[in-house]
């Protein structure tokens, strides 16, 4: 029986970590905490895809359920670098206000992330797409607060430039609206939100987030060159979370790969995979 030798093959896989505000993540998908059927299901679908960081919203009536369980007795904050986020708030003022409740919750807990946010202030409550201007104005004041901001936008490349500017640590793009599982509407203004935000700071970590409905959509997403992918509908509500974590989590590290690896360019005729040269021409 013949041995393998894997060197190469770990070569291969050979990958810088992602790195946010200064802290290491070894997985770069991001697994968001809500909409489960249970906090059973929730953690098996956690360890499943691998994350080592999990978003959990701190406005008060969304940390404890029905049963008067609290989401946070259930996290392992030496595990899980704990994400806590603004969701539900529609003015800078309220995201600001919960931020600092999520930095006193998290500190309480001795998280090494306690000083992150993850920022989002919305438009409405029809489409879930963020407000510019409240955006704005809430990251500059989160910033000059202390916090290290990682901040849901539009896909709007200006907006995320602007929101770079303001000392955001990862400014993640949407794909398409909060939820819809429609996945990555508009590659193109990603794929310019990645060249503004990246020009001359190649490790500036750039997070899809939102609008993931399946695997292929977090491959896509990744294979476009995003640093990390933000999902939690997509997993909560399959008809299995825990096989959709799974593929969640192969379908990261497969984009990642061939992001890294280089797809071919598309051409619109067939080009013969077996060379020319050399072959063997049957007299007729």
């Amino acid at each position: 029986m013949h041995s393998v030798d894997t060197t190469a093959a770990t070569h291969v896989l050979d990958d810088a970590p992602l790195v946010v505000g200064g802290i290491t993540l070894s997985s770069r998908l991001v697994v968001g905490t809500g909409k489960y059927a249970s906090y059973a299901d929730m953690a098996r679908s956690l360890d499943v895809s691998g994350t080592d960081c999990v978003t959990v919203a701190v406005r008060r009536e969304r940390l404890v359920n029905a049963a008067g369980e609290n989401i946070l007795d259930h996290l392992d904050a030496s595990r899980y670098a704990l994400l806590p986020n603004t969701a539900g708030c529609y003015s800078a003022d309220d995201a600001v206000r919960v931020a600092r409740l999520g930095r006193e919750l998290l500190r309480d807990m001795g998280s090494a992330t306690s000083e992150w946010v993850k920022l989002e202030v919305l438009g409405d409550t029809k489409t879930l797409l963020p407000d510019p201007v409240g955006t704005l104005e809430a990251t500059e004041r989160l910033v000059a607060d202390g916090f290290t901001v990682l901040v849901y936008t539009s896909d709007d490349p200006v907006i995320a430039k602007r929101l770079k500017t303001l000392g955001a640590a990862s400014v993640m793009p949407a794909g398409s609206p909060i939820g819809s599982g429609q996945g990555v509407l508009n590659p193109n203004n990603l794929r310019i939100c990645l060249e503004y935000l990246k020009d001359g700071d190649p490790a500036y970590p750039v997070i899809v987030d939102a609008g993931v409905g399946t695997a292929s959509d977090v491959a896509f997403a990744m294979e476009l060159g995003a640093d990390g992918v933000l999902l939690n509908t997509a997993i909560a509500h399959a008809k299995d979370p825990v096989r959709m974590a799974a593929a969640m989590r192969a379908a990261c590290q497969a984009g990642r790969l061939a992001f890294l690896a280089g797809r071919i360019p598309r051409r619109l005729y067939a080009t013969a995979s077996s060379p020319d040269e050399g072959r063997i021409v049957r007299p007729t």
